[in-house]
C-alpha cells in the first residue's frame, strides 16, 4: 500500500532536538572568540579605522577633499548613500512581510537579515551627514521652532522626506530586532553566569516565558510587523523621489519608486546571502542555515533580477518613445559614453549574472552562489553611479560638461564604511544569537511525527512532511 503524496523540502537537516538547537546557536556565544572571527574582526578594524581617519580628515579640511565639481555635484558620497540603504531593504522585508505571511523559512535568516538593515542604514546615515559639509548643525533639516537657530524646512523637498522616511525605517527595525532577540538573551542569561549573567539579564528586560510573556511577544512582533512592512516600500520609494522629482533627463521618470524598491530587495537578499554563507561555514550551522533556505533566496534575487533588467529596458523604451532629444542622449550617453565601462558592468552583474540561477544546480553550489552574490552587489553600486554620475556629468549646456573621478578621500570613505558595516555584525555574531532560537525550534519536527514517519516507511507509506 502507497500513499503518493509531494514531500517538502526540511529546513533542518539531520535529526535535532531543542537542546541541541540551543546549544549549536547559543555555543558561539558563550565560547571564546575562534581564530577565524579574530581574524576577520581586525581586518573589519582596520579597514573602520581607515573610515575614522578619513572622516576626520573631511572634518577639518571641508568637503572639497572629495572630488565633486560644479557640474558633478553628487557623487560616490550618494551613490554609497542609495547604496547602502538598499543593503538595508531586505532585512525587513524578510522579517516583517515574511512574518505577515507565515513563510517558515525566514526562521533562520531573519536574524542576521535584520543585523544587517541596522548597520546598513547605520552606514547609509552618515553619507548626507557628512555631505551637508556642517553636521553640527544637521538639526537644521528638522521641523523644530526658530528658537534653536535653525531654518524653517521645505516640506515640498523629498530630502526633508528622506529624514523621516529613514529615521522611521531605522527606529522601527531597531526595535523590531530587539524585541525578537529579547527571548533568546534570556536564554543565554539562563545559561551564564558571573558578570555575564548580569549583563544579560538587564537586557532580557525580566523575559520568563511565561504563556502571558509569550502571548504579548506574538502581538508585538505583529504589530511591529504591520508598521514595518509599508516602511519597506516607503524608504527606498522616497529616495527615489530624491532624482525622479527633478528635471535632469535619466532622473525625471515614473518608474523610479518600483525600480529602486525592486533592486534594493535584490541587493539586500545578496548581501544576506554573503553573509550566510559565511556564518554557516564558520560558525558550523550547516544543519540549520541548509541549502534550502539558500535555494529560496537565490530564486528571489533571480525574480527581482529580471525585474530590474526590465526596468532597464523600459527606461531605454521610453527614452526613445519620448522623443526627447535630452533624454534620448541621456541613455545613449550612459551606454556609450566616457562611462560606458560602468553601464556595462552594471548590465553584466545586475541582468546577465542572475540568470544563472535558473539552474537548481548552481542555486545549491555554495561557491557559485557565493561568488553570484558579491556581484550581484558590485553591479547594484554601479547602478547607482551610473545613474548619479552619468546623468550629471552631461547636463544641456556641452560648455558645462566636466568628468568626475574620486579622490582618496571618497575611496577611504567607501572602503571604510565596509569595515563599520563588518565589524558591527562580528560583533553581533560573537554576542547575540545570529539565527532565532525559539523560531527555529517551532519547525522541528517533534519525536510523535518523527515516530509516525518511520512506522510509515517500514509499512511502505509515504507521509507528507508538514514543513515549508
Amino acid at each position: 500500500m502507497t500513499y503518493e503524496s509531494p514531500l517538502r523540502r526540511p529546513l533542518i537537516t539531520g535529526k535535532t532536538s531543542y537542546k541541541q538547537i540551543t546549544d549549536d546557536i547559543a555555543g558561539p556565544v558563550e565560547a571564546k572568540p575562534t581564530k577565524w572571527w579574530t581574524y576577520g574582526f581586525a581586518v573589519s578594524f582596520a579597514a573602520l579605522c581607515l573610515y575614522l581617519f578619513s572622516v576626520g580628515y573631511l572634518l577639518f579640511t571641508g568637503v572639497g577633499v572629495w572630488g565633486l565639481n560644479k557640474t558633478v555635484d553628487w557623487g560616490w558620497d550618494i551613490t554609497n548613500f542609495v547604496f547602502w540603504v538598499g543593503i538595508g531593504h531586505a532585512g525587513t522585508l524578510i522579517s516583517a512581510v515574511l512574518l505577515l505571511f507565515r513563510q517558515k523559512w525566514r526562521t533562520a535568516v531573519n536574524r542576521s537579515a535584520e543585523a544587517m538593515t541596522i548597520f546598513a542604514v547605520v552606514c547609509a546615515g552618515m553619507y548626507p551627514l557628512l555631505h551637508a559639509g556642517r553636521p553640527w548643525v544637521i538639526y537644521w533639516g528638522l521641523p523644530l521652532p526658530n528658537t534653536f537657530g535653525s531654518l524653517w524646512v521645505n516640506f515640498n523637498s523629498p530630502l526633508l522626506w528622506d529624514i523621516f522616511a529613514i529615521s522611521t525605517y531605522f527606529s522601527v527595525s531597531l526595535v523590531f530586532w530587539y524585541v525578537g532577540l529579547i527571548p533568546d538573551i534570556a536564554t543565554i542569561r539562563d545559561r551564564a553566569t558571573g558578570l555575564s549573567k548580569t549583563i544579560y539579564g538587564v537586557l532580557s528586560f525580566g523575559w520568563n516565558g511565561s504563556a502571558k510573556a509569550w502571548s504579548r511577544f506574538e502581538v508585538v512582533s505583529l504589530i511591529l510587523a504591520g508598521l514595518s512592512t509599508p516602511l519597506v516600500l516607503s524608504v527606498h520609494t522616497i529616495v527615489s523621489f530624491d532624482f525622479a522629482t527633478s528635471v535632469i533627463p535619466g532622473w525625471h521618470t515614473t518608474i523610479f519608486p518600483p525600480y529602486f524598491v525592486a533592486g534594493a530587495i535584490f541587493s539586500g537578499f545578496a548581501m544576506v546571502l554573503t553573509l550566510l554563507i559565511i556564518a554557516r561555514k564558520a560558525m558550523r550551522l550547516e544543519h540549520l542555515i541548509t541549502l534550502n533556505h539558500i535555494d529560496v533566496m537565490c530564486k528571489i534575487i533571480m525574480v527581482t533580477g529580471s525585474i530590474v533588467g526590465s526596468a532597464y529596458i523600459t527606461e531605454f523604451f521610453i527614452a526613445w518613445y519620448s522623443a526627447v532629444e535630452y533624454e534620448r542622449y541621456a541613455f545613449i550617453n550612459r551606454a556609450f559614453g566616457p562611462y560606458w565601462w560602468a553601464y556595462w558592468s552594471m548590465m553584466t552583474c545586475n541582468v546577465i549574472t542572475p540568470q544563472l540561477f535558473w539552474s537548481r544546480k548552481l542555486r545549491r553550489n555554495l561557491l557559485a552562489v557565493f561568488i553570484i552574490s558579491i556581484f550581484v552587489n558590485i553591479g547594484m553600486w554601479f547602478e547607482r553611479f551610473v545613474i548619479i554620475v552619468t546623468s550629471l556629468h552631461r547636463d544641456y549646456l556641452p560648455s558645462s560638461w566636466a568628468m568626475y573621478s574620486p579622490t582618496w578621500v571618497e575611496i577611504s570613505m567607501f572602503v571604510g564604511s565596509f569595515g563599520l558595516f563588518f565589524t558591527l555584525f562580528f560583533l553581533f555574531a560573537k554576542f547575540l544569537p545570529v539565527i532565532a532560537i525559539a523560531e527555529v525550534k517551532t519547525v522541528v519536527k517533534t519525536s510523535s511525527e518523527e515516530f509516525i514517519a518511520e512506522t510509515a516507511k517500514k509499512d511502505g507509506i509515504q507521509v507528507p512532511i508538514e514543513v515549508d
